[in-house]
């Protein structure tokens, strides 16, 4: 099967038949027939659902995640010359979509898209997710609720990133966001352009970068701990060290030993890993050395996993080597930059003649004559 020809027959079937299409495909892969958008009932009554424990460790983390975006909050910016006026404006997106997994959720990865898409203003948020049995996971219907995300549908795979891009079943939205299978990845390329995505999210990697100071114990709870997101997920060691290569027995982590600690940064440069830890004696001074990784973690109590959930950096990061020129999700990511320009009349015409020049070079009289008509 051709994957590729496989996803964008089901995206032009649903663009073509609509709803007929998208009922179809919701009762084949996820074997639900009901109404799509979540009830106000449904949602309210998540809450009965979930212990109140683990209410407030939801709150608690969503403050930790809220606090350290709100930082990474741009406004608008101007420079004055010669009485002219540059810069750039920010706008929030309008209207964003989620899609959150169904039938292995991650209650966390809604906390993680909402809080930078909340600061930045966006108006409208959208959740789609695969039902199981009929249903939606209490925790994501939950956050949602505490998130005030009232527009939840239950729509999963290839169809749910279908009916976003093309408005079927719903208004639809600007971009999306969030995580998925190959089959939702392939979905999201092929509908960029008519909608923006935040990235192609591929199986989770962790890379450890460790010299002989590191706790052995820690170091391999680490490097298996990624790999419990499924069988294609990676995991490396790079380090200088014999005793921690010969320790590592489990075949599924991949073991890099090199003579010294710039080859083993050089190496984890030509990774470009997903998560980083850095588990050396100075491992400040290895930090300014790394150029290609989604997240750089150091130190024995900064594992993944704290980071995927509790400290509150976002754990939606570029995997499969396209650190080498993307990043991790921020608040700029729910932003348009849009440039500003005002030229005063003297700035104008002083400066004119660059234009004028530009414009006869590249042959495009017209342009020159829009400059050379003003007086």
């Amino acid at each position: 099967m051709n994957m590729s020809e496989y996803v964008s027959g089901i995206i032009n079937d649903i663009r073509e038949r609509k709803m007929q299409a998208l009922r179809e495909y919701s009762q084949k892969f996820d074997g639900y027939s009901g109404d799509f958008l979540v009830t106000e009932e449904e949602i309210n009554e998540s809450e009965k659902e979930i212990p109140y424990s683990d209410i407030k460790v939801i709150e608690e983390t969503y403050k930790r995640i809220y606090e350290n975006h709100v930082k990474q909050m741009q406004y608008n910016n101007f420079s004055f010359k010669n009485s002219s006026m540059y810069g750039i404006i920010y706008r929030p997106i309008n209207r964003i979509g989620e899609y959150i997994p169904g039938a292995k959720p991650l209650p966390s990865t809604v906390l993680m898209i909402s809080a930078p898409a909340k600061i930045a203003g966006v108006r409208d948020i959208i959740i789609t997710s695969a039902p199981v049995n009929g249903k939606i996971n209490p925790y994501i219907l939950y956050i949602a609720k505490f998130l005030g995300i009232r527009e939840i549908y239950k729509i999963g795979g290839i169809q749910a990133i279908a009916a976003m891009a093309y408005g079927i079943g719903m208004k639809r939205v600007d971009k999306i966001f969030g995580p998925g299978n190959l089959y939702v990845n392939e979905a999201k390329r092929q509908v960029y352009g008519d909608v923006g995505i935040d990235g192609l999210y591929g199986p989770s990697e962790i890379c450890v970068l460790a010299d002989e100071t590191a706790n052995m114990e820690y170091l391999i709870s680490d490097l298996r701990s990624q790999l419990e997101h499924g069988k294609t997920s990676r995991s490396w060691i790079v380090t200088n060290n014999k005793k921690i290569a010969n320790a590592i027995s489990d075949e599924n982590i991949e073991v890099k030993i090199f003579d010294t600690i710039q080859e083993c940064i050089d190496c984890v440069n030509d990774i470009a890993p997903e998560h980083l830890e850095i588990l050396t004696k100075n491992p400040l001074d290895i930090v300014d050395k790394i150029e290609n990784a989604g997240a750089i973690y150091i130190g024995e109590y900064t594992p993944v996993p704290s980071c995927d959930y509790f400290t509150g950096v976002n754990h939606l990061l570029p995997t499969g080597k396209t650190s080498r020129f993307s990043s991790v999700l921020t608040v700029t990511d729910f932003m348009k930059k849009i440039s500003f320009a005002y030229n005063s009349r003297n700035d104008f015409m002083e400066n004119r003649y660059l234009g004028i020049r530009l414009a006869e070079i590249e042959g495009m009289p017209l342009h020159k004559n829009s400059m050379e008509v003003r007086k």
